[in-house]
């Protein structure tokens, strides 16, 4: 039987992706920081229960991952109220630990094959875009192709994980 606690990471985590993916097409500043302050909060939840989650079930690199995760998307929830520009600093820290988080979650065959290959591609991607703003690339969060070509791979990793949580036992 699927517990409460799976199914509210699961809600937190489709909340995550679709306001997050919303976000970057939103054209007024106000409404896509609140929306991506409600994509956050939504990911800092289910990411927070996926690291009990995997705690309890001893698999610690993979909750240790989520609690990485959890602390990139507190990074990035933090600086969303400053605007895109001066969000960037704290936007290269969280998708940074964001990539780190991805690799840990994706370390063991705890997900199916094509979710650790979709979160591997995620996780190059902004350890790439992370690099590159560190090294004084003047990317945004809404840049193209990076970091926006991250995104895409990132959802598709949240649908597989809340498809893990959600598939029937057998």
């Amino acid at each position: 039987m699927r517990s409460t606690l799976d199914l509210a990471a699961a809600i937190g985590l489709a909340i995550g992706g679709a306001f997050g993916m919303a976000g970057t097409f939103v054209a007024s500043d106000a409404l896509r920081e609140t929306v991506w302050a409600i994509d956050g909060v939504g990911i800092v939840v289910a990411a927070a229960l996926l690291t009990m989650k995997y705690q309890r079930l001893g698999n610690d690199l993979v909750a240790a991952g989520f609690l990485t995760f959890l602390a990139g998307e507190s990074l990035l929830l933090a600086g969303n109220a400053a605007g895109l520009q001066a969000s960037v600093p704290s936007y290269a820290g969280g998708i940074a630990l964001w990539a780190a988080g991805l690799v840990m979650v994706s370390a063991q065959a705890t997900f199916a094959l094509w979710v650790r290959l979709t979160a591997s591609v995620a996780a190059v991607l902004f350890a790439a875009s992370a690099l590159m703003i560190l090294w004084g690339a003047p990317l945004l969060p809404t840049s193209a192709p990076l970091p926006a070509l991250g995104y895409p791979f990132l959802v598709l990793t949240f649908i597989g994980w809340i498809w893990t949580l959600l598939k029937p036992e057998r």
